[in-house]
């Protein structure tokens, strides 16, 4: 069965060959017809998505339940349940820093990617075009994958800029592939979650051997704008972009980079609040004293973009300010912290009540039930998993901005653990604080991934880095070109300001995501996106720039201790040094890699500064820095 005449689509002969050769192929309608392909074509009831494998017979993947307000998804086994850090590989032979195929596997991929073509080619498949990066901004990109997956094009169709059977153009020229083969998990992998990049001449193939959506359908099309980007001189951010509007009328554009889990989907939302409608700021663990205020009326927040900003140099033109929108089409939103009903609204109801059927990832949708976002899937008996998933296109998200916009105050946030005086740690970040370009630019080199993130399969203890500008586990090229696309936009773009945020903890405090949120409120209803260097003092760690020296939100003064960490009696000075220490030679570690041929040398200079335990007086030398 062919539903589309295919010769639209441009192809290289060796994918022409598998759509050519399959008999049965479905080029997608519609949305719609994709989420009701994904249930096996039920109107209600459980369809499991099953393999034969050899040597083990039928597997199933995962189980999809049609609840009233969409689809639910569930893998079988835990550890499909979040994305591996070391799942994307690259198999061709381009300049690259990343582990490639050969090096990991000891031989070429050609022989594992012909193979992929010819198990494709006895498969009933979906071929689905779309446009990575945006309709407006994007480039044409294939999906090739087996129709029992169809969840996985689904997701795929909303994180991205689907391209409906009727509006394909005459002369369809992908940029890039995707194919999706899950049992080479199994027979080829070890049952390890794989991506496989290979950049050739006239295509960018990536080869999915897994069904989690989350290192391929979401960061495999990022790597893949990333590799476009490389060639054309921009780049593709890791962050969230919100234009904030007080009730002041006052308007202020927040852009929040960071390693996953650090707060770029939470900073599209509203400040939690307690039931009498309160805010908790900080609770100190060791105390159990709770520090609340009476925030009366919160921010308007217009989001912008959840987790990836394109930076295209089509629209940065003279702007003193860096110029972003929105690399997707839908948002892969974790809802770990929403364990109850209330916590947040908003989300609340445009899940239970959705214009358009939604896809629940790691959420214990039961079919014919009501899917909510509270309700995880438990990874073992009383153990909930940590990364529960919805993705939200962005045409149901109310207020959303579509057009470019320049950004105010570029933030960088880090989950960060307890810190005290008998257990030291990195946690000594304050509320925020106010970073020269120079030391801004080195946070997102070494994008600390953070303490106990919950979107990845952690591996490894202590403090690790995600690299350059947080989105190097996405990247396929040379660490250099991204560390010089990034700093290019720090020489530039002199009148974007740049604050560091913690999440989880203040030393001794747990505070969540209350940092992020109340600096947004303050800065936004301060009514500018300058500081003023009298409110400023040097943080006991240069690597903090500089600390607030008050603060005062809706009448309330922030404690001395929430601002300069080694106030706390809890930590106090000596822990407070120990921590900088951590922090330090973590910097020192990760910032000697970038010290390769091909580094700009102002980069260089700039990173041989902070080897060399350089001052803030140092760093504002290198950048000028708006105050």
């Amino acid at each position: 069965m062919r539903n589309f005449k295919l010769d639209r689509f441009v192809l290289p002969k060796r994918v022409q060959n598998i759509i050519q050769k399959t008999k049965n192929v479905i080029v997608p309608e519609s949305r719609l017809q994709l989420v009701e392909m994904a249930s096996g074509g039920q109107q209600s009831g459980l369809f499991q998505v099953v393999y034969n494998v050899p040597k083990k017979g039928e597997v199933v993947e995962a189980s999809v339940a049609v609840c009233k307000n969409g689809i639910s998804v569930n893998f079988t086994e835990p550890y499909m349940r979040r994305r591996d850090p070391d799942s994307i590989i690259v198999g061709d032979k381009k300049p690259t820093d990343k582990e490639t195929y050969r090096e990991r596997y000891g031989k070429d991929f050609e022989s594992v990617r012909k193979q992929t073509f010819e198990w494709l080619q006895q498969q009933a498949l979906i071929v689905m075009p779309f446009m990575v990066g945006g309709k407006e901004y994007g480039y044409p990109a294939l999906f090739i994958g087996p129709m029992n997956a169809a969840f996985f094009a689904a997701s795929l169709a909303d994180l991205q800029a689907f391209v409906p059977r009727a509006e394909i153009p005459e002369k369809f020229v992908p940029q890039a592939v995707l194919f999706l083969a899950p049992p080479f998990r199994h027979t080829h992998f070890d049952g390890k979650q794989v991506v496989v990049h290979n950049r050739l001449d006239d295509i960018h193939e990536v080869f999915a051997y897994n069904l989690y959506p989350g290192p391929s359908a979401k960061k495999g099309a990022y790597g893949i704008l990333l590799n476009l980007g490389e060639q054309e001189g921009w780049t593709t951010l890791h962050t969230s972009t919100v234009k904030v509007v007080t009730p002041y009328e006052n308007v202020l554009t927040i852009m929040h980079e960071g390693a996953s889990g650090g707060g770029k989907s939470e900073m599209l939302e509203q400040v939690h609040r307690q039931p009498d409608g309160s805010v908790k700021i900080a609770e100190n663990i060791i105390t159990g004293e709770e520090i609340i205020i009476d925030l009366k009326e919160s921010s308007e927040l217009l989001p912008v973009t959840d987790d990836m900003a394109m930076c295209h140099k089509d629209f940065q033109s003279e702007s003193p300010k860096l110029v972003v929108t929105d690399a997707e089409d839908g948002w892969f939103l974790r809802m770990d912290h929403i364990t109850q009903y209330g916590i947040v609204p908003y989300y609340e109801r445009i899940t239970i009540h959705p214009k358009e059927p939604l896809i629940f990832l790691n959420i214990d949708g039961k079919p014919g039930s009501t899917c909510l976002i509270w309700e995880h899937i438990e990874d073992a008996p009383g153990q909930p998993c940590p990364n529960p998933r919805v993705i939200m296109p962005r045409r149901l998200v109310s207020g959303v901005v579509n057009e470019p916009v320049a950004v105010d105050i570029r933030s960088f946030g880090v989950r960060t653990p307890v810190s005290t005086k008998e257990h030291p740690t990195y946690g000594i970040v304050g509320l925020f604080h106010v970073l020269p370009p120079s030391l801004a630019w080195l946070w997102r080199l070494v994008s600390p991934r953070g303490h106990a993130n919950p979107s990845i399969y952690e591996t490894e203890s202590g403090m690790s880095s995600e690299g350059v500008g947080s989105y190097w586990p996405f990247a396929t090229g040379k660490m250099a070109d991204q560390a010089n696309l990034l700093l290019d936009q720090f020489i530039g773009k002199t009148s974007t300001r740049y604050i560091l945020v913690p999440n989880q903890h203040i030393g001794a405090y747990k505070v969540g995501f209350m940092p992020q949120w109340i600096t947004r409120e303050y800065l936004a209803r301060r009514g500018s996106a300058s500081f003023g260097k009298e409110k400023l003092i040097e943080s006991r760690c240069s690597l903090l720039g500089y600390a607030m020296q008050s603060i005062k939100v809706e009448g309330y003064q922030i404690s001395r201790g929430l601002l300069q960490v080694q106030y706390q009696p809890e930590v106090g000075f000596e822990a407070y040094d120990q921590g900088a220490k951590i922090l330090s030679d973590f910097f020192k570690r990760e910032l000697k890699k970038f010290l390769v041929e091909g580094l700009n040398p102002l980069g260089k200079a700039i990173i041989e500064c902070c080897l060399d335990d350089g001052t803030i007086e140092d760093y504002l030398k290198f950048i000028p820095m708006s105050y």
